[in-house]
């Protein structure tokens, strides 16, 4: 009797839809992944290691825990790193250099006390022309706001180095605050103005500065929107943010929207968007053309929403919404911290309670509108910015870090891609496992683990392969569609025999990242039918 034929299934590109927890393995697209760990998408559509991180921060950092970074433009000075983290104030990245908030003549250091690290950090501009003056302003719950400007014997006088005032001591507070209890939460600088709110129980206000000096509250053109009369008893204000001349004040429950925000006197409640909301100040991402935002059922899409009004949203963390939403709620929001990285051209969001990290690949949204997601399990930033040189630092227990090579900090770590489960095109017939083909790129001495189960099981059998060291492929480049990479780059058809059977198979693969790039370009799994059942 003849050998029946090796039948392949052959995945080119696999995970390129990303990670998917939400729907059931069996039916999935072989285009996404049932695990996706540590990785991206990268620019060639693979499934690929994401970057590590190297610390920057050489002294002044130990046990400084940065949980908000924030890259200040000091117009004609250069650009600086301000952090906050294990209740104090620093300035410097390589060196971080603590601060103290100095009083009203910058004579001395004023009484200030810092019980949380929750601040939310904009920078705004004192003035035009040549009496312009970079400000950033710090506000978070229970503290009076602050100022990093440049100091001087009097309020904006901009005369000496650069340092941190309370703002109530260099402008004024709205009616009824004092300096010590206007302490709002959220801020946003825009349209020449800064708009804050959610301060205590007075949490459906948002008050507006005067243009052009963002310390004044209580001067001309400076004011107040109380939103009590909009939207319904309960909500609070979570974050500000600012699109297409809109102010977009995101509450826990609802949106509002204001056009005309460039111009107070003609600002115009546009629309309310009631039943999508906020849950995290700091999970707000202006991308350029969109702004992204966590809510109660996931990461979503502002101009979406705008556009779609009553009608189903975008939905970004689709695939992985329940998943995600399991540790929003186990998480304080108040910790929970984003970025937009335009460099990698992805939307990071973490949850330090769980120790995970969502990567949404923005390049290119799935049909459903849903971004490309995977999961970080290790890298743990405890905050994160994305510099205009287009690095991304994160904070870290000594220090500010870099994302970059691929170690953590000398550690290698394990990049994971698990296959849906795949039926050969034929549910109820046998298959015996007999090999399997993995082509990778980057890969220079890493291990990787090669995993099979059958039929939803988790026990998983194992064998590995190790690939050499780096050198010039021999394979072609151009098959695999990678012609940009340069002839450095390390491409590895790897083979291995398997063996078992069931009906369905899920194919596994871990790899250490120990120093260069991984990501999977193919992969070929090969078996012999057996009888149906």
């Amino acid at each position: 009797m003849p050998n029946k034929p090796l039948q392949a299934s052959s995945l080119t590109s696999p995970g390129f839809f990303g990670l998917n927890s939400q729907d059931s393995g069996v039916s999935m697209d072989q285009s996404f992944a049932l695990t996706a760990t540590n990785a991206v998408i990268d620019k060639s559509g693979r499934i690929a290691a994401r970057k590590g991180w190297t610390y920057r921060t050489g002294s002044g950092g130990t046990s400084s825990s940065p949980r908000v970074i924030f890259e200040f433009n000091s117009n004609g000075s250069g650009r600086s790193i301000i952090s906050t983290g294990n209740n104090k104030l620093f300035v410097g990245e390589t060196t971080m250099t603590e601060k103290t908030v100095r009083n009203s003549t910058n004579t001395g250091d004023l009484t200030y006390t810092i019980t949380a690290n929750n601040w939310q950090i904009v920078q705004g501009e004192y003035d035009t022309g040549l009496n312009r003056s970079p400000h950033a302003y710090l506000v978070q719950a229970d503290h009076p706001p602050l100022i990093y400007h440049k100091l001087g014997s009097t309020a904006h006088a901009h005369t000496g180095a650069l340092g941190f005032q309370r703002l109530g001591d260099m402008g004024s507070v709205p009616a009824g605050y004092t300096t010590t209890t206007f302490m709002p939460n959220c801020a946003l600088s825009a349209y020449g103005r800064l708009w804050v709110a959610n301060i205590g129980s007075d949490d459906l206000t948002i008050y507006y500065s005067v243009l052009l000096d963002n310390s004044d509250f209580a001067g001309v053109g400076s004011g107040f929107i109380n939103l009590e009369q909009v939207v319904p008893g309960g909500d609070k204000i979570v974050a500000l943010a600012e699109h297409n001349n809109f102010l977009i004040v995101f509450c826990e429950s609802n949106i509002v929207l204001y056009s005309n925000a460039n111009d107070i006197d003609n600002l115009v409640l546009s629309d309310i968007i009631q039943g999508v909301g906020c849950v995290a100040r700091d999970s707000v991402q202006n991308i350029g053309t969109d702004i992204l935002f966590l809510s109660n059922s996931g990461v979503r899409s502002i101009a979406r929403t705008i556009q779609e009004k009553s009608a189903p949203v975008r939905d970004i963390s689709r695939n992985v919404r329940d998943q995600l939403i399991g540790y929003v709620n186990s998480e304080d929001a108040k910790l929970i911290r984003s970025v937009y990285y335009e460099a990698d051209a992805f939307y990071l969001i973490s949850f330090p309670t769980s120790g995970f990290t969502f990567c949404f690949d923005l390049r290119q949204f799935l049909q459903d509108g849903s971004a490309r997601a995977t999961i970080w399990d290790s890298i743990e930033p405890l905050g994160m910015c994305a510099t205009l040189d287009r690095r991304l630092l994160i904070g870290k227990t000594n220090g500010i870090a870099l994302y970059n090579g691929f170690t953590d900090n000398s550690s290698t770590y394990t990049f994971s891609y698990y296959t849906p489960y795949l039926d050969f095109g034929s549910p109820s017939v046998i298959k015996m496992l007999k090999k399997i083909g993995i082509v990778t790129v980057g890969a220079s001495s890493t291990t990787f683990d090669i995993r099979w189960a059958f039929d939803y099981a988790t026990n998983y059998k194992t064998t590995r392969v190790v690939t050499p060291p780096a050198d010039v492929s021999e394979y072609g480049i151009a098959e695999y569609g990678i012609a940009e990479y340069s002839s450095s780059i390390t491409i590895e058809s790897l083979k291995k025999q398997l063996s078992g059977n069931g009906n369905v198979v899920q194919i596994g693969i871990d790899a250490e990242v120990n120093g260069y790039p991984v990501s999977v370009q193919k992969l070929d799994i090969y078996a012999v039918t057996g009888r149906t059942i």
